[in-house]
């Protein structure tokens, strides 16, 4: 019996390492390495918001070109396709601050004029990646009836003009980017054109005289996304 035991305590002895050779080496495998999850934004769907800013008028124009703070509220509706790209609609209206105007002419005249009020509604189209969008608009303008005067050494004149001007147009660009999920906040320029007066009849000064009705707006603004806006699911 020691004999038998002392036989296989050699064999376990002596087999052991030669079958540890014949095993086959362990391979380890690299952990794959972590990517976190990417958000895709949906800008598809309706939206209202608020803006702030500035305006003032361009050159031979009866409104002020001094700068005028005008603040207003927006919405609109988005639609996202062939994956970078929108398309939309906005209805845009502002009131605007210092209004009142004023341009002198010969023989102690003065033509004064006022407008605190300007809207549009324009379509948008623009490129988005991640949470940004570029976006070009255009489309109808208005306000509100251009409230014009002429005075001579102070006393009223009487005087016609070639129409009302309160329609006209609009083109703009800008820049929204979502800063949290239903939330974006945009920067945008505005460019309005409402034509020309001219005016045909009044003191002799003033008749003939051409006058542009444009202007020129920055806005900083906020929009709430009503359940699209945001990340709407993630990629892994």
């Amino acid at each position: 019996m020691k004999r038998l035991l002392f036989g296989a305590a050699a064999l376990i002895v002596f087999a052991g390492p030669v079958m540890a050779a014949d095993m086959p080496a362990r391979t380890y495998t690299k952990a794959p390495v972590y990517t976190p999850p990417q958000a895709i934004y949906n800008w598809t769907g309706f939206y209202v918001g608020g803006h702030i800013g500035g305006a003032w008028a361009g050159d031979n124009s009866l409104t002020s070109n001094d700068g005028r703070f005008l603040g207003g509220v927006q919405g609109g509706f988005d639609y996202q396709f062939a994956t970078n790209w929108v398309v939309g609609a906005e209805a845009q209206y502002s009131w605007l601050t210092n209004g009142g105007s004023s341009v002198a002419f010969p023989g102690a005249g003065l033509i004064t004029s006022k407008n605190d009020q300007i809207g549009s509604v324009t379509g948008r189209f623009g490129y988005t990646w991640g949470p940004a969008l570029l976006y070009a608009k255009g489309g109808y303008a208005w306000r509100d009836n251009q409230n014009i005067g002429v005075s001579v050494a102070g006393t009223p004149a009487a005087f016609t003009t070639d129409g009302n001007h309160k329609d006209g147009w609009t083109v703009g660009a800008g820049l929204e980017y979502m800063f949290a999920p239903n939330w974006s906040a945009k920067a945008e320029y505005q460019y309005y054109n409402f034509g020309s007066t001219t005016f045909t009849s009044g003191p002799a000064p003033i008749v003939g005289n051409r006058y542009r009705d444009d202007d020129h707006t920055v806005k900083v603004g906020v929009n709430y996304r009503f359940g699209w806006g945001g990340p709407v699911q993630s990629r892994y």
